[in-house]
């Protein structure tokens, strides 16, 4: 009598898989073959078995969530008593605290995986991919401490394990976690060592080079981060020569390189870990070059690459969707992190492009840019990722709010980025611009206090780029209340600062303040020194705001040198700038989503669907 219920349960997992295997595949008749299975009582292990794939069958082609979640809780609690039954047991444990963590409920996540990771110490590849797991939970919760201990938990386990290659892996993850946490003089150390195991690498070529990105990408970002734009140079020209290599033609697969993760518990196994496929890094790579674009001032460049970066995200997406719709169970956790992963980087390059869209004058295509931000936020993988985002959003809304001139609405965003956002750096860029908002308005006492936290020796001592605007506004301070001489002195130390890295914004907006210092006190010659180069760095960038300050400033200039026709020229000048502006901020004040700049609280009003700007021209 066993051996005919054995016949029926194994016939009936033979049907389920040819159901889903089948083109187009036909998952109800796949879901009730294996339901089946459940009435001939089988052996505890094909129980467990099933309802893992149960779970992730109902997890990938259905919406019934509570259903999945049950069979998977069923397949966690059979199998950890059955030794030997590594891939069911630990495959069980990781969806199921995925799908908690989807549901917002990483509290339930967590045991899960203290438990898996406590039984798994002889199995290296899930143990490794399981602290992974637990460490991506804790970060993604804000508790990088604890994240960064797991990390440094695996370093030593990969270490012991001869799993070279993961050991590197896990030392680049816990320097990621320290950039997030801005933890900055405890990233270097562990950077250069991760920087050395990398060189002295003598293992497998192709694994060198996926190290060596995810190496040069922390680097540049350090730098970044830290406003060193120039010294990033030689790093970010390393990393766009390696994303060359990977991506030719011949270079093989992911899976080729590291090992498929289905190899368990086969030599090697360890070392089955990506950090991002060929496909993700060759995106992320556009992105630091954008972000590095922005930060030295080269507008059109950042331009050119956010939509190269935008086109392969497509691409990955429409790629990914096809291969989820293929119907790999398996790969069903995959494909949602890719989803995530493809919604940060795009959301990243639109918070970039609006940001340089504004800068180069076009206030109408940066609004556009910022809606379509706001329309992407309704979409985000989870609650916590939104949240991230959405001070970002209120920031580049007081931006743009300043650029036309809607100064209570420049203030109310600002404010509201204040109030939400946990990112330092993020808050002091927002109250650096609130002060300007201050300035303008002639709201003295409020900039005194607000001056009071965003003086340079407030600011971290990592923040150079940081340190250097707040100088400028120091200076554009003393400059509006005439004391001229501080205003010269806070604005050469800007100078020093934006010179040193190649910050080529500050540097300009630097030259043409002092252009106008010097031309308050009649120093015509010293004013001329400073505006050309100035109206020179501004048209390269561009920075059409600058240039038309620069304008107005050498037509005085050539007036007061009675060079009419030169005078006549900068009038032109001028005039071509102040009416392209104007002409754009009328195009910007009629549009449906300049409603945005009234945004302070929720969700993101709904509107009017934004279709993707064409390539920008200056």
């Amino acid at each position: 009598m066993a051996s005919t219920q054995d016949a029926w349960y194994i016939s009936l997992l033979g049907l389920a898989e040819h159901f889903r295997t089948s083109n187009p595949p036909d998952i109800k008749s796949c879901i009730q073959c294996l339901q089946a299975v459940f009435n001939f009582k089988p052996p505890q292990r094909v129980e467990a078995r099933t309802h893992l794939q149960l779970g992730n069958i109902l997890l990938t082609h259905t919406k019934n969530i509570d259903l999945a979640r049950t069979h998977l809780e069923q397949s966690w609690c059979l199998s950890q008593t059955i030794n030997g039954f590594d891939d069911v047991k630990f495959e069980a444990a990781s969806v199921l605290a995925e799908l908690f963590e989807q549901q917002g409920q990483p509290s339930h996540s967590k045991p899960i995986l203290r438990k898996a990771i406590e039984l798994s110490q002889h199995s290296v590849y899930w143990h490794c991919r399981l602290i992974f797991q637990l460490a991506q939970i804790h970060a993604t919760e804000r508790e990088y401490e604890v994240a960064s201990s797991l990390l440094g938990v695996g370093v030593d386990y990969a270490q012991i394990s001869n799993a070279a290659y993961t050991r590197v892996l896990f030392l680049l993850s816990r320097v990621m976690l320290l950039l997030i946490d801005k933890k900055i003089q405890e990233v270097l150390p562990l950077l250069n060592q991760a920087g050395h195991l990398v060189e002295t690498w003598a293992g497998s070529p192709h694994q060198k080079e996926y190290l060596k990105v995810f190496y040069f990408v922390l680097q540049v970002c350090h730098y970044l981060m830290t406003g060193q734009v120039k010294s990033v140079k030689p790093c970010l020209k390393q990393l766009q020569q390696i994303i060359q290599t990977i991506m030719a033609p011949g270079w093989p697969d992911d899976d080729a390189v590291c090992g498929a993760p289905a190899a368990g518990a086969a030599a090697g196994a360890g070392e089955s870990f990506v950090w991002l496929s060929r496909q993700q890094l060759y995106v992320l790579v556009y992105l630091v070059t954008v972000m590095h674009a922005a930060q030295a001032g080269y507008m059109d460049k950042a331009h050119k690459y956010t939509e190269k970066a935008l086109a392969q995200i497509d691409k990955l997406t429409s790629s990914e969707e096809v291969s989820e719709a293929a119907g790999s169970s398996a790969g069903a956790s995959g494909a949602r992190g890719s989803a995530a992963l493809a919604w940060r980087l795009r959301m990243a390059l639109l918070e970039h492009a609006a940001l340089c869209r504004l800068v180069a004058g076009g206030k109408a295509h940066a609004l556009q840019e910022i809606a379509r931000a706001a329309t992407l936020l309704s979409s985000a993988p989870n609650a916590q990722t939104a949240a991230t985002h959405t001070p970002q959003l209120h920031c580049l809304l007081g931006l743009y709010a300043m650029s036309m001139n809607c100064m209570e609405a420049a203030e109310a965003q600002f404010l509201t980025a204040i109030n939400m956002s946990q990112e330092r750096d993020l808050w002091m860029f927002a109250k650096l611009n609130l002060a300007i908002v201050y300035l303008r308005g002639r709201r003295d006492n409020d900039l005194a206090q607000l001056m009071e936290q965003v003086r340079p020796e407030a600011l971290p001592a990592y923040a150079h780029g940081l340190r250097a605007a707040s100088y400028y506004v120091l200076g554009l301070q003393a400059f509006f209340q005439a004391r001229y001489n501080e205003a010269k002195r806070y604005l050469r130390e800007t100078l020093k600062m934006a010179n040193a890295e190649d910050l080529n914004r500050l540097t300009s907006c630097s030259l043409v303040l002092l252009g106008h210092i010097f031309l308050s006190i009649n120093n015509s010659r010293e004013s001329m020194n400073m505006v050309t180069p100035a109206m020179q760095l501004a048209s390269k960038i561009p920075d059409v705001h600058v240039q038309l300050w620069a304008s107005a400033i050498l037509k005085d200039l050539y007036r007061l040198a009675e060079d009419t026709e030169r005078e006549n020229e900068a009038y032109q000048t001028h005039c071509n700038f102040s009416q392209a502006l104007l002409k754009d901020h009328f195009a910007a004040s009629q549009m449906p989503q300049h409603a945005l700049v009234h945004w302070t609280t929720g969700p993101p009003p709904v509107l009017p669907e934004v279709p993707a700007p064409g390539t920008h021209t200056s």
